[in-house]
């Protein structure tokens, strides 16, 4: 019996050695730093970042951080009517859409979103968190382009069916229009994957199967651009830091080529990690500004993005033009 008794203790002891020191902290303390093996912070997981907490502070919740209970359960109701693809009316232009130019049809139904169901759980009136009012910077004005001026409307809508290469980044599916970097919530794909190993971070985002493989202290330098920037990490504590430039543009309009993007996540729980970043580019905006939201633990696994716009669309799009120019006919924007 007393063989058996130790038996049972020396298997016990081998089973807690080979659990990850994260499953661990997990298990037995919910309020411990979650830990990877080799003793860093543990960020690692599936989440999902849909929230339907405005990006900026509607006007009226001008002055309000956060709303009460009720107050934020009125907004939800209300916006999860305003926002329903099944509810528009294509004579009203129902729910502040306004009606296409032939038959109203919007591009998807209500089936095809997933942009959440509620405020994040301090109820607060907008992501962005700096400047205080909620609201992004002034932008700064552009400078005047005389080649563009001179272009009719006409000659402008053509040259976007020029060549693929005039088609925007969406269109030829080389980034999402949330997985940036930065990560915004938005109508559907807001899932996340990160993953850690030794000296890199691993950001793999489920719209367009973006991966940003960020090296983890000193890296050598990158002489090129890239759509997601060039990313390096370094740890503050708790937090993992995220410092980003050298982008080459074009990411639905929320990059340029000058910005300077810092992101931080934070473990909080097992279920959540803080996610916090700070754009400053002074050739689009006046001042930075600063938006936090969280990531909440999803089960995975997350699904492959086929993006047809790209596979399929795109050729459908320019071969489509040259036959409206074969017909005489006009291009549409």
């Amino acid at each position: 019996m007393l063989k058996r008794c130790f038996a049972a203790v020396i298997m016990m002891t081998l089973a807690l050695t080979l659990v990850p020191a994260s499953a661990v902290a997990q298990s037995t303390d919910r309020t411990m730093p979650m830990r990877t093996p080799d003793g860093l912070p543990d960020v690692s997981g599936i989440f999902t970042f849909r929230t339907l907490t405005p990006f900026q502070r509607p006007n009226q919740f001008e002055g309000r951080e956060t709303l009460n209970a009720e107050e934020a359960a009125t907004f939800e109701a209300s916006e999860r009517t305003r926002q329903n693809r099944d509810l528009f009316d294509p004579e009203l232009g129902a729910n502040n859409y306004r009606p296409r130019e032939e038959g109203g049809v919007l591009s998807y139904n209500e089936f095809w979103y997933e942009r959440g169901v509620e405020l994040t759980s301090d109820k607060r009136t907008s992501l962005v968190i700096d400047p205080p009012d909620g609201r992004l910077p002034p932008r700064v004005p552009r400078p005047r382009d005389p080649e563009r001026e001179q272009l009719s409307r006409e000659e402008s809508i053509a040259r976007r069916y020029e060549s693929y290469e005039n088609r925007s980044s969406g269109d030829r599916c080389l980034m999402g229009f949330n997985a940036g970097p930065p990560m915004r919530s938005a109508s559907y794909n807001n899932n996340v994957m990160i993953l850690q190993s030794p000296g890199y971070v691993t950001i793999l985002n489920e719209m367009v199967h973006n991966a940003r493989v960020i090296p983890i202290g000193d890296a050598a330098s990158v002489p090129f651009s890239q759509y997601s920037g060039v990313s390096r990490g370094h740890w503050e504590g708790e937090t993992l830091v995220i410092e980003t430039s050298q982008f080459r543009g074009g990411s639905s309009g929320l990059t340029s080529p000058n910005m300077h993007l810092v992101e931080r996540l934070t473990r909080l729980d097992p279920d959540t990690v803080a996610y916090e970043y700070t754009v400053t580019d002074p050739t689009v905006y006046t001042a930075p500004y600063t938006v936090m939201m969280p990531f909440r633990r999803t089960d995975g696994p997350l699904f492959e993005y086929a993006c047809h716009e790209g596979n399929i669309g795109l050729y459908g799009i320019l071969a489509g033009a040259r036959n409206l120019e074969r017909l005489g006919r006009e291009l549409r924007p």
